[in-house]
């Protein structure tokens, strides 16, 4: 093995990996970055960035060979003809699936924040205080105000445009100028918001795409093709501005092709010395080591690696003295809702493609009414006009078809309900004792299901959604639901979740594993329950919070 000395490794390079590179760099730290995946530089590898779909040599769909090479990814939307090698070759990174789980990555710098949808809310006190409340999984050991001037914080550098509400369930933030709701989304918000004495709102999302120029970084063109990368740096993503910030300090390196098989445990100081790592182009063997680690290559992969570490200690991995690791497997549960056609608006067409739709928050189970289920959801929608590609039943062909295509059709209203999922126990992921990856590796098996709980949920997200669309005078509204599989959200949370009592949790309130005090868990598997809103948001501000007393506890002397 051949070992080299750093301040700091992380370990994943998407949001949160980003985030922790930016900020210990930024406080003078050596920092390693570690990717298992392939380099993707700014601009210069987004190829289809500036494409339009006819200049794909499939014209954007999906071939044979497609879908023969990504028997998940085909699953849903995310298989896409231009973006398809964003995503992570399955035949090489397979899983098992013991329940259906469906699980979207990308294994390369940057991860998923290339394709991210960029929606992003803020946890309330109502969701760090819901856990204890009820009596549901362990209490969050932070609060809101423990986070709050970090939320400001990632939100001043990220660029989050947004308005603000004053609503407690949803807190404002640190917001660049919004994007605007269109004319029938305007129309449709006034009537939501006098229909139900303003107990329910649409709003315009709070989304990771520049209004203004921000940061070195240009605002958004509103071209509407995030998932391809964008040249402008128009969007939030670790290649646009959290790695140039790293990269600027001199204090950053970054080695690609690099797969954490373990974190280097010293059983003596209780405390991490650094990780090994495999070479995934030449399968050779690496130890780094460093005063801290971060963990943040995606919730299941952190977990995976703690799963993989100090067997000889506990078999269940570093951090499993508690029974947690790799249990209380979280997403949000949506693909339902309603939609409908709106008239009066004949006059009115859309100019641009807006990267963005509006938001309704949360308004069941809050004060004192009680569902018969706990938590809530909110909506995420949009309204449009349809254009070309519609099928027009009367006219199959020629001359009066092509006429009829060039005017725009009639405007339509969707929205689809994203609900919170409680973090049971039961729901795991474990390490496969039969399946193996390319390089030898054990693979994740996935074991979780939404319950009852979410079942009685996802009826009051079709019904209230058709109640409020009829409403407003919305015209044929139909109620929605595509069926909804585990990690369809691409939300996963909650493997390594953090509490106040090492017996119930994985790690403690400033994200340190019980048992290792210099590794820090900062993605999505430190969640102690999900909210209903997109959580990227969070990991930013947690990661950064824990950079910060990471920083502060060396400079201590204490790990």
């Amino acid at each position: 093995m051949n070992a080299q000395d750093y301040d700091a490794i992380v370990v994943g390079s998407g949001i949160s990996g980003g985030w922790a590179a930016k900020e210990l760099t930024q406080k003078g730290l050596k920092v390693l970055l570690l990717e298992r995946g392939r380099n993707l530089e700014h601009i210069t590898d987004y190829p289809n960035a500036l494409k339009q779909p006819w200049e794909l040599p499939h014209r954007g769909k999906n071939t044979q060979q497609m879908l023969h090479d990504h028997p998940v990814l085909k699953r849903d939307y995310t298989l896409y003809e231009g973006n398809v090698d964003f995503w992570a070759d399955e035949k090489k990174c397979p899983y098992v699936e013991d329940k259906p789980f469906n699980w979207f990555r990308g294994y390369h710098v940057g991860g998923r924040s290339l394709m991210w949808g960029r929606q992003c809310y803020r946890l309330s006190d109502l969701d760090f205080e819901a856990n204890a409340k009820e009596g549901i999984g362990a209490d969050w050991p932070i609060r809101y105000a423990d986070i709050a001037p970090w939320y400001d914080h990632a939100e001043r550098f990220a660029g989050i445009s947004g308005s603000k509400e004053g609503l407690p369930q949803l807190p404002d933030g640190q917001f660049l100028p919004p994007m605007e709701l269109n004319c029938v989304e305007q129309d449709v918000a006034a009537r939501i918001k006098k229909r139900f004495a303003d107990q329910r709102r649409l709003i315009i999302g709070r989304v990771a795409n520049l209004t203004v120029p921000h940061n070195d970084r240009v605002n958004c063109q509103f071209r509407d093709k995030c998932w391809l990368g964008c040249p402008f740096g128009a969007y939030f993503s670790t290649q646009s501005a959290t790695l140039p910030v790293a990269v600027k300090t001199g204090n950053l390196t970054l080695r690609p092709f690099s797969i954490v098989t373990k974190v280097l445990y010293d059983r003596d100081a209780q405390k991490a010395t650094g990780v090994e790592v495999l070479d995934a182009e030449t399968s050779q063997t690496y130890a780094f080591k460093a005063k801290i680690v971060f963990l943040c290559a995606s919730s299941f992969n952190s977990t995976w690696v703690l799963m993989n570490s100090a067997t000889e200690l506990w078999p269940g991995g570093l951090g499993s003295s508690s029974g947690e690791l790799g249990h209380n497997a979280m997403d949000h549960h949506f693909r339902c809702g309603a939609s409908g056609t709106v008239e009066g608006f004949e006059d009115k067409v859309v100019y641009g493609r807006r990267a963005n739709g509006f938001y309704i928050p949360r308004f069941r189970n809050l004060a004192n009414e009680r569902r018969d289920y706990t938590r809530g959801f909110g909506y995420q929608g949009s309204a449009s006009r349809q254009g070309w590609e519609r099928e027009i039943a009367e006219l199959g062909i020629g001359a009066a078809l092509k006429e009829t295509l060039t005017e725009p059709g009639p405007w339509t209203i969707g929205m689809s309900a994203f609900g919170e999922t409680l973090p049971y126990h039961e729901n795991r992921i474990y390490l496969s004792k039969t399946k193996q990856d390319k390089w030898g590796l054990p693979v994740l098996a996935m074991d979780c299901e939404i319950k009852d709980n979410e079942k009685k949920m996802r009826r009051d997200m079709i019904a209230d959604a058709v109640e409020m669309l009829e409403a407003c005078g919305v015209k044929n509204v139909k109620p929605t639901d595509s069926g909804y599989t585990f990690g369809q959200g691409i939300h996963e949370m909650g493997t390594a979740r953090m509490g106040r009592d090492p017996k119930t949790s994985v790690l403690n309130a400033h994200n340190q594993v019980w048992e290792a005090k210099n590794v820090f868990v900062t993605d999505g598997a430190c969640m102690a329950s999900a909210s209903c809103v997109n959580p990227s948001l969070t990991y930013m501000a947690v990661t950064a919070r824990a950079a910060d007393f990471a920083v502060g506890e060396l400079k201590k002397g204490n790990l």
